[in-house]
């Protein structure tokens, strides 16, 4: 082919869980176009703005194409032998000295995005053995995923929004058209919501927010942050108390179900809505339309995981959808049949939870990793055990995790630090050595993670667009030679782990459409390539009571072992008057994932986002304009920001999305990102405020007070 001719590549944009289909037209070494692929089975073409900014990602002068380390406060180019035997020669002599907790390990979000990270990552944490392991998993969605592993016996084992086939879909604490779906894998969201309506069906969102995803709803309903665990459980005792339960095939599979509703029996509709400004009615009606519609589907995201009821707040829509008998039926909740990775009985990563706790604060360990909440304090607090360096893969928990002047003080005192990294930013800047991966234009990809959670069957495997720079290596390169070094220091007999290509190949010929299941189906590699648009395997279908759970005595846990003490704790503040004061919540943008993106022209052209959000009442009896600047304080900080009047926000509430304020740390290497005005959300957001039963730290419903200057 002549270096000019113009090549057409297809492939899923993998910079957010809607994992869109893209078609990427390119000339030699220069991308000409970025569009939707019409032709793929999940997105049918749709696109939104991060996947044209994919090109900004792979161009970035900024991004880092070879590992540095840091000398005199300076960064120098080194060869990638002399990384890797610095990074492993630091991190063993840490742990001699220190023992092997003394070397913290935090996973970012990206790594999920990444299948070699996803194959290969894991064993960089088997051979370091740390008990201070971190991730994003206990910023985000650990109460969901914890809840899934006691009901259904896997962490993965979600049920998802068949909202394909749904007439009465809820959504609580979540705003796909924002985020394109996020533990329900859904692109396109704007059409399929509007498909429900023009079926005669109903969309309700539940959020403190007028979201962009409200807008487009049949109806919007605001809810006061952290509250929204006395709603459901005002639905469950609505939907006992009028007879409205429907179990349905699943009634022998339950367990525990008399036990609810003695729980449930304290919350009625009428004593909520001091709490929540929901009122009784509404509350009831909710009720009867789950219960009462062929198809709905009850749906909860980031708002109702990340605050103090995280937990009770999944268990209690995961009780609601099987009571209403929309668990495992079309239109409902299902699980999903991947090519790979499908949850069903020996199926690995089912999870863990409380083999241990936390050093200091006693939270406990969910599926090997402990809360992020308590990085900071298990790196500050002196003893056995204390955090004094830290191995960190594609993250940046100094902007996304709670108090974060708080860990960016931590990260300075410690001993070494190795990052697994594209860029320097606020947290990476601390590191002694950073190891940049190839970006995903430079390597082939295949969707582990969301295709496991998506709201059709489909699947697809696409090579690289561009062959990667002369020396770079990709993720599980770097983790396959980091590993060999750490354990050839060890002392430890080490095999490499195979290319991830070669890994999902033998997955998916074990797998449900693989050459050794009974259907008609022989599945590899090899012939997905030969598909570049994905195949579409058929949509969501009922399967829970065909041996699909993962527990011991295989039936549904409806009542796991804390949840009544959780309960409990909510009653006890029945009747009681909700404190005055403002709240603060986060918000998020579609052109926002990460604030690694902040770097991308694309991305961040257009109006100011980051302001913060106040309704105009609040404004007006604190005496502040809108556009003024002003003072917003917490337990564990104090930021200045430019103020926006708007009545989405709901009275008493305050939002300003995490990620931004680069430019308040020196060192950050991302010009772009440095150029963008506001503050991060998380240096107000409060380490000590999480949900009790997970550890899962509460990003939403933080107490501030906001004051003219």
């Amino acid at each position: 082919m002549s270096a000019n001719e113009v090549k057409t590549h297809y492939r899923a944009c993998n910079l957010c869980e809607a994992i869109c289909g893209i078609e990427i037209k390119t000339q030699g070494e220069e991308i000409l176009s970025i569009k939707g692929d019409k032709n793929d089975p999940l997105g049918r073409g749709h696109i939104c703005p991060k996947a044209v900014a994919l090109q900004d990602l792979h161009n970035d002068p900024e991004r880092l194409r070879k590992p540095v380390k840091k000398v005199d406060g300076q960064w120098q180019e080194i060869s990638w032998e002399e990384a890797i035997e610095l990074a492993a020669e630091g991190m063993v002599k840490l742990q001699q000295t220190h023992g092997k907790d003394a070397l913290a390990i935090y996973a970012g979000n990206p790594n999920v995005h990444n299948y070699g990270s996803l194959t290969h990552g894991s064993m960089l944490s088997k051979l370091l053995r740390s008990k201070n392991r971190f991730s994003a998993t206990s910023l985000d969605q650990l109460p969901c995923q914890l809840v899934c592993y006691w009901m259904y016996g896997h962490q993965l084992g979600v049920p998802i929004a068949d909202i394909d086939h749904c007439d009465f879909f809820v959504i609580m604490g979540g705003n796909p058209m924002a985020s394109n779906g996020s533990m329900m894998t859904v692109p396109d969201i704007a059409k399929r919501l509007k498909a429900i309506k023009q079926r005669d069906g109903e969309v309700l969102v539940i959020d403190p927010r007028r979201s962009e995803t409200a807008e487009v709803a049949s109806e919007h309903w605001p809810i006061r942050p952290g509250s929204d665990a006395f709603l459901l459980m005002a639905v469950i005792h609505t939907l006992f108390e009028e007879n409205l339960i429907r179990l349905g095939h699943l009634e022998p599979l339950l367990k525990d179900i008399a036990d609810i509703e003695a729980l449930a029996k304290p919350f009625k509709p009428e004593l909520i809505e001091a709490h929540t400004g929901i009122g009784a009615e509404q509350c009831r009606e909710l009720a009867r339309k789950l219960a009462n519609t062929e198809r709905a589907a009850f749906y909860g995201r980031m708002g109702i995981s990340t605050q103090q009821y995280g937990t009770l707040c999944n268990w209690a829509i995961q009780v609601i959808n099987i009571l209403a008998g929309n668990l495992d039926k079309q239109g409902g909740t299902l699980l999903t049949h991947p090519a790979v990775g499908m949850v069903q009985p020996g199926e690995a990563g089912a999870g863990n939870f409380g083999r241990w706790k936390s050093r200091v604060s006693q939270l406990p360990e969910f599926n090997g990793e402990i809360p992020a909440a308590v990085m900071a304090e298990e790196m500050l607090t002196e003893g056995e055990g204390q955090a004094k360096g830290l191995f960190i893969m594609a993250g940046n928990p100094v902007s996304s995790s709670p108090n974060g002047q708080q860990l960016d003080k931590a990260l300075e005192q410690l001993e070494f630090m190795v990052a697994v990294d594209i860029y320097i930013n606020e947290t990476t800047r601390h590191a002694d050595v950073i190891l940049p991966p190839t970006t995903t234009l430079e390597h082939d990809h295949f969707d582990l993670a969301f295709l496991r959670l998506a709201v059709r069957n489909t699947v697809r495997f696409n090579e690289a667009v561009f062959e990667p720079s002369e020396g770079a290596k990709h993720d599980w390169q770097i983790f396959n030679e980091l590993a060999a070094a750490l354990a050839q220091k060890q002392g430890i007999d080490f095999q490499a782990l195979p290319e991830p290509k070669n890994i999902i190949d033998f997955a998916i010929q074990m797998g449900p459409y693989g050459e050794a299941a009974d259907n008609d189906w022989a599945l590899t590699i090899e012939e997905l390539g030969k598909h570049q648009h994905g195949l579409d395997l058929g949509p969501l279908k009922p399967s829970i009571a065909e041996g699909r759970l993962c527990t011991e005595d295989s039936m549904i846990h409806c009542l796991p072992e804390l949840i009544p003490e959780d309960v409990a704790r909510l009653e006890e503040q029945l009747g009681h008057q909700a404190q005055d004061g403002l709240l603060l919540i986060g918000r998020r943008h579609v052109r926002d994932c990460n604030s690694w993106m902040h770097n991308s022209h694309r991305l961040t052209k257009g109006k100011d986002r980051w302001q913060l959000f106040m309704h105009p009442k609040d404004l007006e009896k604190r005496g502040i304009n809108d556009g003024d600047t002003v003072s917003i304080e917490s337990r564990v900080g104090e930021l200045k920001v430019a103020v926006k009047a708007t009545d989405e926000m709901m009275p008493g509430v305050v939002s300003i999305p995490h990620g931004w304020g680069h430019n308040s740390r020196e060192g950050v290497k991302m010009s772009i990102a440095n150029e963008q005005a506001g503050v991060n959300c998380n240096d107000l957001t409060d380490e000590k405020f999480y949900d009790q039963v997970s550890g899962n730290a509460a990003l939403n419903g933080v107490p501030v007070e906001v004051k003219a200057i």
